[in-house]
């Protein structure tokens, strides 16, 4: 079985990436490959943001290893918070400061348009590949719905009525920018490592 690092302390994420990977690929989040440290996200882009995480796992066990960074883009609030999503109250606060703080500068505002857009870095073999996938959608007027993480409470997917906060896992992964990130890591990955 095929091991890849995925290196973010994020339980929900992890068993996101998981319920998306194909049989036979064995994904170990930081934990459980021992490492406990934060890794700094200094970057203005969440594609630098996604390779200095990669990157730092990959230098410090020599081992295969991906990492993403998703931002919530807000057109009206010209991309806000983007890079900043996880930490968009301030630093140490927790998810549903960030939905506050983000429905408060949206009081108001009817261009509701929003996308979250995921970038994934893999490290394979010492050489870095990055994939990207977008969910285009708009905020909720207020947050609804008891699945999910993060923003999840105010995000409505293109297409759809309902948060996906209100959708379980399988539902979710029909929109998500995750998901679309992961199916072409994992279609990448089956062209490149043989069983």
């Amino acid at each position: 079985m095929e091991m890849l690092i995925f290196a973010t302390h994020n339980k929900n994420k992890v068993l996101e990436i998981r319920s998306l990977m194909p049989k036979g690929m064995d994904v170990v989040s930081l934990e459980e490959a021992g490492f406990h440290d934060e890794i700094p996200e200094p970057h203005d882009t969440l594609e630098d943001n996604a390779r200095e995480k990669s990157l730092t796992i990959y230098r410090l066990t020599g081992k295969d290893c991906f990492s993403e960074d998703t931002g919530l883009e807000v057109a009206a609030l010209h991309g806000e918070p983007g890079v900043l999503s996880a930490r968009y109250a301030g630093p140490g606060k927790l998810a549903a400061d960030n939905v506050k703080k983000l429905l408060r500068n949206m009081e108001g505002i009817t261009d509701r348009k929003a996308r979250f857009r995921t970038v994934i870095s893999l490290y394979l073999h010492g050489t870095e590949y990055q994939f990207e996938g977008v969910c285009e959608g708009r905020i909720a007027e207020s947050a609804s719905g008891e699945e999910g993480f993060g923003y999840d409470p105010v995000f409505i997917p293109e297409g759809e009525v309902r948060s996906f906060a209100e959708m379980d896992l399988t539902e979710k992964n029909r929109f998500s920018h995750r998901a679309k990130a992961v199916t072409q890591l994992t279609a990448f990955l089956h062209r490149t490592i043989k069983p």
